[in-house]
């Protein structure tokens, strides 16, 4: 019997399959990085930091805030980290029910992709969050000091970073689904 005449719970096993590995992969990512998560707090905070007015500083406003927001932002990098590896599980599930011309575009797709993805957060990173951390800190009323939460940071740069992301990837979506084939 062919892979892709398998009945449909032994598709959805071999799915369940690929996304525990896909968890499993995150998470042997992510637990040696744990030991790095206030270096990857410093530096993912370090465009904020730089551009804050003198006398200004990040603060902690509930209990586990030091502790959680490095670890957030450690899990969310082990997950743009991993993602490569989500990606050949999942394509390791869904190959074989395509055709060859299928495969050849699919991999295309999905290689550009990744590629944008991580574009996206270059972008984000190196160009967007210090034009808008400038803004944000310069448009402060005279005598505001800007006392910046760490579990604030960690949320914007998880929903902004996705944000860039998903442009620059659905602009490739939008490009492919456009081009003539015949």
């Amino acid at each position: 019997m062919k892979k892709k005449d398998l009945p449909l719970l032994d598709h959805l096993k071999e799915l369940r399959v690929r996304l525990l590995r896909s968890f499993i992969g995150v998470i042997v990512v992510f637990l040696p990085l744990i030991f790095f998560s206030n270096n990857i707090y410093e530096l993912a905070s370090s465009p904020l930091q730089e551009l804050m007015p003198e006398n200004s500083s990040m603060i902690a406003t509930q209990v586990a805030s030091p502790f959680l927001s490095p670890l957030k932002l450690t899990f969310y990098l082990s997950l743009m980290i991993s993602l490569p590896y989500f990606f050949s599980e999942m394509w390791r599930f869904i190959a074989p029910g395509l055709y060859k011309t299928e495969k050849r575009f699919a991999l295309g797709l999905t290689l550009s992709s990744i590629l944008l993805f991580y574009l996206g957060i270059l972008f984000a990173y190196f160009l967007v969050f210090p034009l808008v951390f400038g803004f944000f800190t310069s448009v402060s009323p005279e005598g505001c000091k800007s006392h910046d939460r760490y579990l604030q940071l960690s949320r914007f740069y998880s929903h902004n970073f996705l944000s860039f992301c998903d442009c620059l990837r659905n602009s490739c979506f939008n490009f492919l689904t456009k081009l003539d084939r015949d």
